[in-house]
């Protein structure tokens, strides 16, 4: 059963990630390193490196690998950095920014998943995560961080995320609100001063509580 694991892992990261332009060294280590099967549901362990988002229950689901991947790769996740993860879901996505950065604050609104997530990652001696169960769309003044990946879309996008940036720091997100959505970083580049761009089209389940557009009125 491992060798086939390696096997479909292998599969996944030289047809799927690298077929989406994936090309950090760093990065696909980081894939090839750290076992997707044990942060999926047991239900999903089959088909833990198909090109498929992966449900994790109360509507959430993991990233598909390609979106891993880009996510990692656009972040340059330095050794030295301090991460902030909205949404923990299995673990996995904070797992490769541990091993990838110095230390990771993850908060997840569902206690189930952040206690699953706990487990998984304490199977793993994976240290250097901390996982709060809380609902980052009521987060002030919060302190800044190196990177900070967001696992679910904005369909508005949310200011608060970018400044809780260092100057140089990175933010992954997804904004908007249909079928087709931007996933975006965004660097800040002064105190007073962000970046941003467009690095391609995917659908991500919007972050619960989230600020909505205003419904048009006829």
């Amino acid at each position: 059963m491992n060798l086939d694991f390696e096997f479909a892992r292998r599969q996944m990261i030289d047809q799927q990630v690298r077929a989406w332009d994936v090309l950090d060294e760093r990065v696909l280590e980081t894939l090839a390193a750290v076992p997707r099967e044990l942060y999926v549901p047991d239900a999903y362990r089959d088909v833990a490196f198909a090109d498929t988002s992966i449900p994790l229950g109360h509507g959430q689901g993991m990233f598909t690998p390609q979106v891993e991947g880009r996510c990692l790769q656009a972040l340059a996740v330095e050794r030295e950095d301090d991460i902030l993860e909205i949404g923990t879901g299995s673990g996995f996505l904070a797992a490769c920014l541990a091993r990838m950065g110095r230390r990771v604050r993850s908060l997840e609104l569902f206690e189930d998943l952040a206690q699953a997530a706990v487990r998984t990652l304490q199977a793993r001696s994976v240290t250097n995560v901390t996982v709060e169960c809380a609902d980052a769309s009521k987060l002030e003044a919060e302190p800044r961080y190196d990177v900070i990946a967001v696992t679910a879309s904005l369909p508005v996008y949310d200011p608060r995320f970018e400044r809780a940036l260092r100057p140089g720091g990175r933010l992954f997100v997804v904004v908007g609100d249909g079928p087709a959505m931007d996933a975006q970083l965004v660097t800040r580049v002064a105190e007073d001063q962000w970046a941003r761009e467009t690095l391609f089209e995917t659908f991500v389940p919007a972050m619960i509580n989230a600020v909505r557009p205003e419904a048009f009125v006829f």
